[in-house]
């Protein structure tokens, strides 16, 4: 609802599909929450491609307070943008309407407090979701432009073989739920044999099906509500939004979901921060630094090279001194070697008298 790149729009927008999806595993319809991921799988696709195409026609541009304006200049893109926005909302007979809508009615045919809660939340999500995507269309393609005229001049429609790849996909996000639904979630249907397992007390998808008319249509409200109210915000009454911003708790809450909640400010400060803290500190500076520099090659080559240092001061070019070095080192060599012999014809000694004390005894 606050972002205001392009990717993290529609990388946010997954996290509520899977919470389609968690919801459809917490009422043990496993099968129906993969029908989700493979409807959502393709028209997420779709609405990531075309934003690469958008981002790549702007000259790499992905904030969308630098756009506007791009509805004639990438015309293609906007349409493929325009379904996968759609089918996100869960727009009647798109991909994403089968499967999302099937996921609210199996929550409200449950007939619990728990399943209602649910319905709920699923409604309110499909109220954002749709005001969102449409956020997205207006801020991209139908306000004013924005961006500099330099990038506009620019500007161009995707590539042959995005082109190829995004039409692939529209079509894909257009028919796969309605050609998928009976394969996926039909009742009878031996698609998942034994892996999929539903207890017959679990299963609600019988039930759902008798739901009054007017409790189906009730998701499909909030998500054309959420459509028109973004269109008119930031296409009609965009004054509204700045007088908005203007009292300061409202500012407030804005700049708090546009700075995610400060969840990266606290990973920084709590998370990075520490990590890299102990990292230079102890890692990098004791045992890097320290230790593996001490009793590593680089110590041992420094050690060897103070000690040249040292020993090369000997090395003075005068007669007498290498006459008294040679000396010193002939008295040192005669005597190791006298102390040597002396000593093993000591111990030599010793063991023959104590053999000779053994046999006497």
């Amino acid at each position: 609802m606050f972002q205001n790149d392009l990717k993290k729009v529609i990388a946010y927008s997954t996290c509520s599909q899977l919470g389609y999806m968690v919801f459809a595993c917490g009422l043990s319809h496993y099968h129906i929450a993969m029908f989700h991921l493979v409807t959502h799988a393709f028209f997420k696709a779709l609405l990531f491609l075309s934003a690469g195409s958008v981002i790549h026609g702007v000259a790499d541009e992905q904030d969308m307070r630098k756009m506007g304006g791009l509805l004639k200049l990438l015309p293609f893109t906007y349409i493929c943008m325009v379904v996968g926005s759609l089918a996100l909302a869960g727009f009647p007979f798109l991909s994403g309407y089968y499967s999302k809508e099937l996921i609210l009615e199996i929550a409200l045919g449950a007939y619990t407090t728990k399943g209602f809660f649910v319905y709920l939340l699923g409604c309110t999500a499909a109220f954002f979701t749709a005001f969102y995507s449409t956020r997205l269309i207006a801020l991209v393609f139908l306000i004013k432009p924005n961006g500099s005229a330099t990038v506009y001049k620019n500007a161009h429609d995707a590539p042959i073989f995005i082109t190829i790849s995004l039409f692939t996909l529209v079509i894909f996000s257009i028919f796969t739920g309605y050609l998928t639904k009976d394969m996926f979630v039909g009742l009878g249907n031996d698609l998942w044999h034994s892996a999929i397992f539903i207890k017959s007390n679990h299963e609600l998808q019988v039930d759902s099906e008798f739901l009054p008319f007017y409790l189906k249509l009730i998701p499909l409200g909030f998500s054309f509500t959420g459509i028109v109210s973004s269109l008119l915000f930031y296409t009609k009454y965009t004054n509204i939004i700045y007088t908005l911003k203007q009292f300061s708790f409202l500012r407030q809450i804005t700049e708090f979901f546009t700075k995610k909640w400060y969840f990266d400010i606290v990973y920084n400060w709590f998370g990075a921060r520490a990590a890299l803290n102990l990292g230079y500190n102890i890692t990098f500076k004791t045992v890097d630094r320290g230790l593996l520099e001490l009793f590593g090659p680089l110590g041992i080559k420094l050690t060897i090279n103070n000690f040249i240092n040292k020993f090369k001061h000997i090395q003075s070019g005068y007669i007498y001194n290498y006459a008294l070095i040679i000396t010193i080192s002939v008295v040192v060599f005669v005597g190791l070697v006298f102390f040597y012999t002396t000593t093993i014809f000591v111990l030599k000694f010793l063991i023959i008298f104590i053999f000779f004390q053994l046999l006497s005894n």
